[in-house]
C-alpha cells in the first residue's frame, strides 16, 4: 500500500435501510419509476438510518477498534468497508487490497469440496490462481482440515466451516482486514491462533479495522478506538479512555459500572492464551485448570449477604464460592490474591498456608473467605480464585476475573491502609481534624432493602 493518506477515510458517512416491505412492493426498478416512488421519497417512518453522518480516518497500519451496543451500526459500517453495500450519503475509502472477515465462509458452495471452494474465493479475493496454489497448504494447515479437505463442505460443522473461511481470509495478505465478531471459530487453541495472526499482521504494519464487544480485546488490540452510539459518532481516541467512557455510559451508575467492568475483566480474559504469565512475567487475566474441581459461581459479599462491587474502608467483605466436584477428592487447596488493576499483589493466601488439612471434597459445596476489616486505600482492586492440589497443579484457577472498588473520603495514596495515629510533641502543634465517619451505603447510592 503505497502513499501517506489514511488506509480508511469516512466523510459524512450515512447509510439508510427500509424498515419495512409494502404488501404491493414493486418487483422491479421500472415499476418503482413509473410510480415515482424510491427510496428517496419514502416516509421516515419506512426507513431506518443505521449510520448518521459518521466520519473519521484510519492511519496506514493502525489497529482501529468500533465499539458500541446491538443497534450502534458497527456491522453495517464494516460491510460498507468491505464494498459489500454502499453508503447513501457521503463517502468510504479504502486504499489498497482489503479482506473482511464478517460473515466466514459465505460464498462457500454447499455441494463441492473444500479444496474447490478455497480455489474459488482465493480468486474472487483477488489472488492469483498461482498464488492459491502456492498458499493452499498453509491455508489448509490452518483451518485444520487436512482430513476433510476433499470433502463436500456441506458435510462441514459451523466450526469447520467457519475456520475454513478464516483461513483463506488471513491468507489472502490484504492491506486492510476487516474484522466483525468472527474469532469465536473453534476452541480455545484456534482462537488463540486466530488472535496471534491477527497479532501477525500489525508487526507488519498490516491495518486492521475491528468490530468487537470484547472490551478487553480491544484495550489489548487497538490503537485508537471509535465509539458508535444509536449510529452517530459518540467518541475516538485512546481505547482506554474511550472504553471507560462507554461502560459508563451503559452503566449509569456507580455500582452498574462496577458490574460492566466485571465483564470488561472476564473480556480481557478471553484475550489471553489462558496461561498464568505472559513475557516478562507480566500479569495475565484468564481462567485454565483441568476442572477435576470447579469453581463455578463467585460472589462477592457484603456483611449483609448483598452483592456488592463498592466497599468503604472498614467494611466486611466476603468472597464466596460455589464450587463443584463431580467424583471424590482428598487433595485439594482453595486460594484468594487481592491485586491493583495494574497487576500490583495486594495480598494472597490459601488454605495450605495456613495450615487447613483437606479430607475430602465431593459433590457440591460452598467456600467463603470473609475480610472482616477491608483496610485498603480509594481505587478498584481485582481477585484471583482458585482450587488446585497441594502441589500446585491447578484444577480451576480465574486469575483477575472478578473486580470490586473501594470509595473512601481520605486521598491516601498506595494500597494499604495500616491502623495508626498521629502524635506531636515539642513545638509541633497542629489542630486535629474534625471526627467524621467512612462514608455510608448512601454515599454509594446503596439502599436498604
Amino acid at each position: 500500500m503505497s502513499g501517506t493518506g489514511p488506509a480508511v477515510r469516512a466523510q459524512g458517512v450515512t447509510k439508510v435501510y427500509r424498515r419495512f416491505m409494502h404488501k404491493n412492493q414493486f418487483r422491479t426498478l421500472k415499476s418503482a419509476l413509473l410510480k415515482g416512488s424510491l427510496l428517496t421519497d419514502l416516509a421516515p417512518e419506512e426507513t431506518f438510518t443505521a449510520l448518521d453522518d459518521v466520519s473519521f480516518e484510519v492511519p496506514k497500519g493502525c489497529t482501529y477498534g468500533v465499539i458500541g451496543e446491538n443497534g450502534s451500526g458497527k456491522s453495517t459500517l464494516l460491510k460498507l468497508a468491505a464494498g459489500i453495500t454502499r453508503p447513501t450519503l457521503g463517502r468510504l475509502d479504502v486504499e489498497g487490497r482489503v479482506s473482511a472477515l464478517i460473515e466466514l465462509g459465505a460464498g462457500f458452495h454447499p455441494e463441492i469440496s473444500g479444496r474447490e471452494n478455497v480455489a474459488i474465493n482465493g480468486i474472487m479475493l483477488g489472488l492469483t490462481r498461482r498464488q492459491v496454489a502456492e498458499r493452499f497448504e498453509e491455508i489448509v494447515r490452518f483451518a485444520e482440515l487436512t482430513e476433510f479437505i476433499d470433502a463436500p463442505v456441506k458435510t462441514y460443522s459451523s466450526g469447520m466451516y467457519a475456520r475454513l473461511g478464516f483461513a483463506v481470509a488471513i491468507n489472502v495478505d490484504p492491506d486492510v482486514l476487516l474484522i466483525d465478531e468472527v474469532l469465536a471459530v473453534g476452541d480455545e487453541a484456534f482462537t488463540r491462533k486466530c488472535l496471534d495472526k491477527i497479532g501477525e499482521f500489525r508487526r507488519r504494519g498490516k491495518t486492521i479495522l475491528l468490530v468487537t464487544h470484547s472490551l478487553g480485546l480491544v484495550e489489548k488490540m487497538c490503537d485508537e478506538v471509535l465509539w458508535l452510539r444509536h449510529g452517530r459518532h459518540a467518541d475516538h481516541g485512546d481505547p482506554k479512555r474511550v472504553v471507560d467512557a462507554y461502560l459508563t455510559y451503559v452503566a449509569g451508575g456507580e455500582e452498574a459500572l462496577l458490574k460492566g467492568e466485571q465483564q470488561l475483566q472476564e473480556s480481557r480474559a478471553s484475550a489471553t492464551d489462558g496461561g498464568p504469565e505472559g513475557p516478562d512475567g507480566e500479569y495475565r487475566q484468564g481462567r485454565w485448570g483441568a476442572r477435576e474441581v470447579e469453581i463455578a459461581a463467585v460472589r462477592l459479599l457484603d456483611d449483609r449477604g448483598h452483592e456488592r462491587h463498592v466497599f468503604v474502608p472498614g467494611e466486611r467483605l466476603t468472597v464466596a464460592l460455589q464450587v463443584r466436584a463431580p467424583a471424590p477428592i482428598s487433595d485439594f487447596v482453595f486460594g484468594i490474591g487481592l491485586f491493583t488493576t495494574s497487576g500490583v499483589a495486594v495480598y494472597g493466601t490459601n488454605t495450605h498456608l495456613e495450615q487447613y488439612v483437606p479430607d475430602k471434597l465431593e459433590g457440591e459445596a460452598s467456600v467463603h473467605f470473609e475480610m472482616d476489616d477491608l483496610r485498603l486505600v480509594e481505587g478498584s482492586y481485582l481477585i484471583d480464585v482458585a482450587a488446585h492440589r497441594r502441589d500446585g497443579t491447578p484444577y480451576d484457577y480465574h486469575r483477575g476475573l472478578y473486580s470490586f472498588r473501594v470509595k473512601s473520603r481520605l486521598k491516601d495514596v498506595g494500597v494499604y491502609r495500616p491502623l495508626h495515629r498521629w502524635s506531636f510533641s515539642g513545638g509541633a502543634r497542629l489542630e486535629a481534624p474534625p471526627a467524621r465517619p467512612e462514608l455510608d451505603l448512601r454515599d454509594l447510592g446503596e439502599t436498604e432493602d
